[in-house]
């Protein structure tokens, strides 16, 4: 790369970016720590590509999630309203620290342990269903109703009542540019779900997540309405979207590394530390979320101008070979301990243990249940969102047995 408008261009090429960030991430990391880019709203931002800057910016205190501290014009978020927006991913402390703590309580690991056997049932459940077909898609089939249930489940949401959240959250997440008014209607549909949600748990509660949070709410007044709804919202919707495509990705990962599958099929035991190599090698989220200075600060030896929009480049961090060896090799024996996938610092992920849970029983019990698992098409032929907020396949086409005859995808 010879030049920042080049690394310009390449940066809003939604189609390298989705089929292999990686490569567009190593050029930007190599060429320097820190750049000064355009972003696909069209508005500049500073990129941080490197482990150690990508690390210590996570956690200091000065880069603030509060889009009140971004300069006025100089961001252009996801539109949301108030009675969404108003949740842990736009908060500093002290708001932050006093809702991440009236929420923790759900996601100790005393608490996710209790919901390993449910999980276990639904991932075998989904599994049987799957056994019935020789071709499947394990997006729609597995990975994401999988997750959807748990956290439904986890927020008290009946069956019945479980509508199209895939739907609404590819609108908000990778929104469709010739249709606008999707993302639009999303958010309007999510608003009126939570308001009907909460109205329910309040007349009738029961004994979950939600209905304790509008306990918390109503009789402890240590929340807002609106921060109640969005705390509603984010837990849904983080839980959901990450796990889909951090399970999605894995397997895929895995069907292109037939002889490391092989070898944790042999040893079980070895899937824990599997699950975190995956999570750096290919995980759900390229780009931490965004953060604002509220000073000037340095990263890399470049200074950053307080209220500027700060993008945290977790692909370019993960494959940065001054943190892992070989970084672009997958290797289910590496020590990817320290990687970020799931945050570091006071947002690391509240659901973390819950999503290392659910992608082990997940990952397990598929390569249990179908140990000839194949791809049902090239990986050339999978398309993948054309996000930069999320990394993860639109569909992930398998066939459970081997066909009689029939050609091997390349």
């Amino acid at each position: 790369m010879t030049s920042t408008t080049q690394a310009h261009q390449k940066l809003v090429d939604h189609d390298a970016l989705s089929v292999d960030p990686y490569t567009v991430c190593a050029q930007f990391r190599e060429a320097g720590p820190v750049h000064r880019i355009t972003g696909t709203d069209g508005l500049p931002a500073w990129l941080v590509t490197r482990y150690d800057d990508v690390r210590q910016a996570m956690a200091d205190p000065r880069l603030s999630l509060d889009k009140r501290n971004a300069t006025p014009g100089g961001y252009r978020g996801m539109a949301l309203p108030p009675a969404l927006d108003a949740n842990l991913l736009n908060m500093d402390p002290p708001d932050h620290t006093r809702i991440r703590r009236l929420v923790s309580r759900a996601f100790t690991p005393r608490q996710i342990e209790q919901l390993r056997e449910p999980i276990q049932r639904t991932a075998d459940r989904l599994l049987d269903s799957i056994a019935l077909q020789e071709h499947a898609d394990l997006i729609a089939s597995y990975a994401a109703p999988l997750p959807i249930t748990v956290i439904c489940d986890l927020l008290g949401v009946a069956p019945a009542d479980r509508l199209d959240f895939r739907a609404w959250t590819d609108a908000l997440i990778a929104p469709d540019p010739t249709q606008p008014s999707r993302a639009k209607e999303a958010v309007g549909n999510m608003l009126a779900f939570f308001t009907r949600l909460i109205a329910t748990k309040r007349t009738a509660p029961a004994d979950d997540l939600l209905s304790a949070l509008i306990a918390v709410r109503d009789e402890e007044d240590r929340l807002s309405e609106d921060e109640l709804m969005s705390l509603a919202f984010l837990i849904l919707v983080a839980g959901y979207e990450n796990t889909v495509h951090l399970i999605g990705n894995a397997i895929l990962t895995l069907l292109r590394h037939p002889d490391q599958l092989a070898d944790l099929r042999t040893d079980s035991a070895r899937l824990s530390a599997a699950v975190e190599e995956l999570a750096r090698y290919d995980g759900p989220v390229p780009l931490a979320i965004r953060r604002f200075p509220t000073e000037d600060v340095t990263i890399g030896g470049v200074t950053i101008p307080a209220g500027e929009t700060v993008l945290l480049s977790l692909a370019a961090a993960h494959r940065d070979p001054r943190r892992f060896a070989e970084p672009d090799r997958f290797d289910i024996d590496r020590d990817a301990t320290g990687h970020l996938a799931l945050g570091h610092g006071i947002h690391y992920c509240l659901g973390a243990p819950l999503a290392r849970m659910e992608a082990e029983i997940a990952l397990g019990a598929l390569f249990d249940r179908f140990p000839d698992l194949t791809l049902g098409v090239a990986p050339s032929e999978l398309q993948w969102r054309p996000s930069m907020r999320s990394r993860g396949l639109l569909a992930l086409p398998v066939r459970t047995a081997h066909m009689t005859g029939a050609a091997e995808p390349a």
